[in-house]
C-alpha cells in the first residue's frame, strides 16, 4: 500500500513556474513507476509525465521541454517542475504510483488527492 500527498499547486501568471511535490509513504517507493496526470473540469484525466524506478523519464507532447519530472528515493518524493506555464495548463494535478511504464490512468494503482494549478493570462 502506498499513500501519496501532493503539494505545491497555486495561482501563477502565464510564463511563470511552479514545482509540485508528491510525498509517498508506505512500502517500496523506489520500485514504483511514478506519474503525474492532470484533469480539468469536464475533461478526461490525461498523462503529463512519468519516471521509472531507474529514473527514465517520459512526457506528454504538450509539456515536453517545459516540464521536468524527477524523484528523490531517499525522501520518497517525486517532483514536477513546471516552467513557461500556459493558461491551458490550468488543471488539477495528480500523482500516481504503479508497477510499470504507462500513459493510461489504469496503469497506476495508487493516487493522491490532487493539487490545483491555475495559470492566469
Amino acid at each position: 500500500q502506498v499513500q501519496l500527498v501532493e503539494s505545491g499547486g497555486g495561482l501563477v501568471q502565464a510564463g511563470g513556474s511552479l514545482r509540485l511535490s508528491c510525498a509517498a509513504s508506505g512500502r517500496a517507493f523506489s520500485a514504483y513507476t511514478m506519474g503525474w496526470f492532470r484533469q480539468a473540469p469536464g475533461k478526461e484525466r490525461e498523462f503529463v509525465a512519468g519516471i521509472t524506478p531507474s529514473a527514465g523519464t517520459f512526457y506528454a507532447g504538450s509539456v515536453k521541454g517545459r516540464f521536468t519530472i524527477s524523484r528523490d528515493n531517499a525522501k520518497n518524493t517525486v517532483y514536477l517542475q513546471m516552467n513557461s506555464l500556459k493558461p491551458e495548463d490550468t488543471s488539477d494535478y495528480y500523482c500516481a504510483a504503479g508497477p510499470a511504464i504507462g500513459v493510461r490512468p489504469d496503469t497506476y494503482n495508487y493516487w493522491g488527492q490532487g493539487t490545483q494549478v491555475t495559470v492566469s493570462s
